[in-house]
């Protein structure tokens, strides 16, 4: 039986080159880098390559890049260490209504400090408006944040317009773009945003490791405390395996981005295309140009999405219906009710997302697949008849 992964949302296989320099990094060069021994310097020497190679891949200076344990808390210390930086200035957040949890779930939690959040709506293509935002700020607005890239249906957030209104504002501008840094072209200076944030599992790095892109001159104090590492900005004895593993995959996707594009976008379009011819009563979900290179979301009635992705493991095919960290819920995604989709349609959702290891072979694969277990479900289904 063929093996096809179709998951890269939701992680991606650690790249050879990646795994090598890590195991040096735990079995050898095992050094802590605050210490001012040979061992120390040599572990101080690769994070600080490493950094370097994180802020090539996203146009930044070194200095800007602070090392997270991942996305989450990279959102959560852009989110918390703004608002409460600049709580003398105001309390009111923005962000979209299709954000990642990480985002949404902190937004709940500053409100219970007393913050106020606006979530702005987006349109069936999962856009937001910026003149939406524009109209939602205050005086008391403190920080927009919108995600680059949805990690469910693919759009592309028009975030460099959205940085310039929330600049125009005196307001802060930050980007959850742990979907899109490695897997589409990302440069700080050209989005404009304050702070953006990343995850080295998202494009051939390990899990454990993330980035919080810090513009110079950003107001915003640590939401961390113990020691001083990170130049005082995020405590902890830094992950060395982790921050080495993300640099090399920072410095091999930088190298290989554009075919990367390319590739992914090719594989996506044939994908999408087949499905459209082989299978009536579908909905792609997501922008159709302005979406992720890898992303394919669609919606498929009269089935339901689980017994969809179950006869396709059970076809050697890995898939998803949404997000991974919300995989567990039988909620319908907050994402495919916001850009208006019923219950009933939402809940036959089919996230396919590629990687570039995957190949034409494994599409033809899946479009053979497919349209036999969807009509064998719709065969079962009393809404299909």
């Amino acid at each position: 039986m063929r093996h096809v992964y179709l998951d890269n949302a939701a992680t991606t296989p650690v790249h050879p080159e990646v795994a090598e320099i890590m195991q040096t990094y735990m079995l050898e060069h095992f050094g802590n880098p605050s210490s001012i021994h040979a061992y120390g310097r040599q572990a101080r020497q690769a994070m600080e390559t490493a950094r370097e190679h994180v802020a090539r891949l996203i146009g930044a200076d070194p200095a800007e890049i602070v090392f997270t344990s991942g996305g989450t808390e990279a959102d959560n210390y852009a989110l918390k260490g703004t608002a409460w930086a600049n709580r003398d200035k105001g309390n009111h957040l923005i962000t979209s209504q299709i954000e990642h949890h990480a985002i949404l779930h902190t937004c709940e939690y500053l409100e219970e400090d007393g913050f106020t959040t606006t979530y702005l709506p987006v349109d069936q293509d999962g856009t937001v408006d910026p003149a939406a935002v524009e109209a939602a700020i205050k005086p008391s607005t403190v920080l927009v944040s919108v995600m680059l890239g949805n990690n469910e249906i693919g759009t592309i957030q028009p975030i460099k317009e959205i940085a310039a209104i929330a600049h125009r504002h005196g307001v802060l501008c930050h980007t959850d773009a742990v979907q899109a840094v490695g897997n589409y072209p990302v440069d700080v200076g050209d989005l404009g945003v304050d702070l953006l944030s990343l995850s080295g599992h998202k494009f051939y790095g390990p899990k454990g490791i993330g980035v919080l892109y810090i513009k110079k001159g950003t107001r915003i104090i640590p939401v961390q405390h113990g020691g001083g590492h990170e130049r005082g900005r995020r405590a902890g004895t830094e992950n060395i395996p982790g921050i080495v593993g993300i640099g090399k995959a920072a410095e091999i996707a930088r190298a290989e981005l554009s075919e990367r594009v390319a590739h992914l976008t090719t594989l996506r379009n044939k994908l999408i295309d087949g499905i459209r011819a082989k299978i009536e009563h579908v909905r792609l979900n997501g922008h159709p140009e302005q979406r992720l290179p890898g992303n394919v979301n669609v919606s498929i009635e009269y089935v339901e999405g689980e017994s969809l992705l179950l006869n396709l493991d059970m076809k050697g095919i890995a898939a998803s219906s949404g997000s991974a960290c919300t995989s567990g819920s039988l909620d319908p995604s907050h994402v495919l009710l916001a850009i208006g989709l019923p219950h009933e349609i939402a809940h036959g959702s089919l996230r396919l997302t590629l990687g570039h290891e995957n190949t034409a072979e494994d599409i033809d694969y899946v479009l053979e697949v497919l349209p036999e277990i969807v009509g064998r479900l719709r065969a079962m289904s009393p809404l299909a008849r």
